[in-house]
């Protein structure tokens, strides 16, 4: 299965590497959305997060949707939609070491990300 991952376009393998060791991050955002009975909330695709980028600034597409369309479930609405911003509003959620090691093997087969 093939990730996709925002952020290394037209990086090479070392270039990622050498941000990582800078501090940047693969993270991805939450967001949710409810139509009075029912909520459903997803992950965004994987970021990656640059030293010095703001991750909070990445996600806030994400946080904008779930303060407009999250809160109208009932249950569910108001309890994920917390959840989302406090993830996004938090910086993301890291990505799994899977996710790492899927993108590191999508980018040296093919040279590119």
């Amino acid at each position: 299965m093939r990730i996709k991952i925002k952020g290394i376009e037209g990086m090479t393998p070392d270039e990622v590497d050498f941000e990582l060791q800078r501090g940047g991050k693969f993270v991805y955002f939450l967001y949710c959305v409810s139509l009075l009975v029912v909520t459903i909330k997803r992950p965004s695709d994987v970021y990656f997060i640059r030293a010095g980028e703001s991750a909070v600034l990445k996600g806030m597409p994400f946080t904008l949707i779930s303060l407009i369309g999250g809160w109208w479930g009932i249950p569910w609405g108001p309890i994920r939609t917390v959840q989302c911003l406090y993830t996004n509003l938090a910086g993301g959620e890291p990505a799994s070491p899977e996710v790492i090691a899927s993108m590191r093997a999508g980018i040296n087969s093919s040279g590119q990300a």
